[in-house]
């Protein structure tokens, strides 16, 4: 497991549909280390900071791998790394197999997982699409939010080693289907909402959706 790319990005504005909207969702690729830091990369920000950024937002990461379905689905689009405005492209991580609360060694800095991707407007700007938001909740490949436990510095083709796994034992993708009705387990559902590492939104959220079971 390791970094593929590493993406930063400013905050820019773009204009969508007459009207004029500041975006960091544009990242490019970059050489050499980067600088680790609580809420985000050296060089990298967030716009909007009411929905985007923050501690448990800090570094989004993506799976390369799930380039070649969208190649596949958005055949006009000529992809990069970077394009879903993740900060690090990965390879060997997926949303099955990382738990919410895992730890995480990314050159020397430690991460944590802390939630799946909700997608705004913004993904819709970036692809210039409107059905954009519709596909991507649709693939069920969200990608991950990494909260940072210790600053550090990673570049391209930094190793990734899980150095703890979550007891619970929720993953990504299962916080994914209870989020969206896709999985009604009460037992997970119940075990979700008590994970120390998912943000507070989300876990009232699911709370809500357990007490509705009963």
């Amino acid at each position: 497991m390791n970094v593929l790319s590493v993406n930063i990005g400013l905050p820019r504005q773009v204009v969508w549909k007459g009207k004029r909207v500041e975006t960091g969702i544009f990242k490019d690729p970059v050489e050499g280390p980067v600088v680790v830091r609580t809420l985000n990369l050296d060089g990298d920000r967030q716009a909007d900071l009411s929905v985007h950024g923050g501690v448990a937002k800090a570094i989004y990461g993506y799976p390369s791998e799930h380039y070649e379905y969208w190649k596949e689905e958005l055949p006009n689009i000529e992809f990069s790394w970077g394009e879903f405005g993740e900060n690090l492209t990965t390879i060997g991580l997926n949303e099955e197999e990382l738990y919410i609360g895992d730890r995480l060694k990314v050159g020397s800095a430690t991460l944590m997982v802390t939630q799946p991707r909700l997608p705004c407007f913004k993904l819709t700007i970036k692809f210039n699409r409107d059905d954009m938001i519709k596909r991507f909740l649709a693939s069920e490949r969200s990608g991950f939010y990494f909260a940072v436990v210790e600053e550090g510095e990673l570049e391209a083709g930094s190793k990734i080693e899980i150095v703890s796994r979550d007891p619970d034992q929720i993953s990504v993708a299962d916080i994914n289907r209870l989020y969206f009705g896709k999985d009604d387990d009460l037992d997970r559902l119940q075990r979700a909402t008590r994970l120390r590492a998912l943000p507070l939104s989300w876990r009232d959220d699911l709370a809500q959706r357990a007490a509705g079971r009963h």
